[in-house]
């Protein structure tokens, strides 16, 4: 069995009082573009130094998400090489996180995921959270609404949970999620609900939901200044387009129906029962999210618009 550190290359001379780690990867379900815009939110405000590096050799399949190289008149001038790396940042009051942020592996799932808990080994890592957004049913004039999971129900404690079961396509973080509760690890993911009409565009009022949990969940006092400013003006282009169109009013308004039936059961539900696991007339069913999922996932090899 191969040694997981020959996967990754730790600089020396890091030794961390129990950081958090966050973990956002490209490349899968990123509705709303809501693990993007977090992560570059975290680039802008926080100097980031790299702490550990991967070999994406191994694991990016170049021929399905080529790099992209500079032609100049006669000659390659530049060639940007992917990077999938562990970055130091400290939040706001200066204590430090770790980011783990590159593309998503293609390839060699396990030995990635047994690389990264190996990292979270050997710098103490306290607890990781992941954090990305999903289409649903739900519209843009309600308060954002996520779907946690954890490696243990007491992570989430509080949240009463959206669907019972429901098979979906895997991906490295959701599996690495899964090793790191085989390991004893704690793990967090929060999947940011993003209204399925705007999931193939920037949705910032979903970054911004998606770091306040994740601030909620760890301590850590992350910025959302900059995605607030981006969120205002994306709702008023939002708000611009509905008002262009009949057909997309009504749409919003069944889905505002929906979302308050939704929260009316949330709050009559003692957090035992799904809150899709019943027959509330309306309400979609686990099938029908699976297959909202399938479409924007189609929608995204396909290129297409949302």
């Amino acid at each position: 069995m191969r040694d997981p550190a020959d996967l990754y290359e730790l600089r020396p001379g890091y030794e961390l009082a129990k950081p958090v780690m966050l973990v956002v990867l490209d490349g899968f379900v990123d509705a709303g573009s809501v693990g993007k815009q977090a992560a570059e939110a975290l680039f802008d405000a926080f100097d980031a130094e790299e702490v550990a590096t991967f070999d994406v050799d191994r694991l990016v399949d170049y021929r399905a998400r080529r790099p992209v190289m500079t032609f100049v008149e006669n000659t390659w001038t530049e060639y940007e090489a992917p990077k999938l790396v562990l970055y130091l940042m400290h939040d706001t009051e200066g204590t430090p996180f770790l980011l783990l942020h590159g593309p998503e592996p293609d390839r060699e799932w396990e030995a990635f995921a047994d690389a990264v808990r190996d990292l979270v080994r050997r710098l103490s890592v306290s607890l990781t959270v992941s954090l990305h957004g999903i289409p649903m049913a739900v519209p843009h004039t309600r308060p954002s609404t996520v779907t946690p999971h954890a490696t243990r129900p007491d992570l989430v404690a509080g949240h009463v949970p959206w669907i019972g079961r429901i098979q979906v396509p895997a991906s490295a973080v959701s599996l690495l999620e899964f090793r790191m509760g085989d390991s004893g690890h704690d793990f967090i993911g929060y999947a940011v609900h993003v209204p399925s009409y705007l999931a193939q565009s920037e949705y910032p009022r979903a970054a911004i939901a998606a770091l306040e949990y994740v601030n909620g969940a760890t301590g850590l006092a992350l910025p959302t200044g900059k995605l607030e400013e981006n969120a205002e003006s994306a709702d008023a282009e939002i708000e611009e387009q509905v008002a262009d169109s009949e057909e997309v009013q009504r749409v919003v308004a069944n889905l505002e129906r929906q979302y308050d039936d939704i929260m009316s059961a949330r709050q009559s539900n003692d957090g035992t029962e799904p809150l899709l696991a019943g027959n509330e007339s309306g309400l979609p069913t686990a099938d029908e999210l699976g297959a909202e999922l399938e479409r924007y996932l189609a929608e995204r090899e396909g290129g297409g618009d949302a």
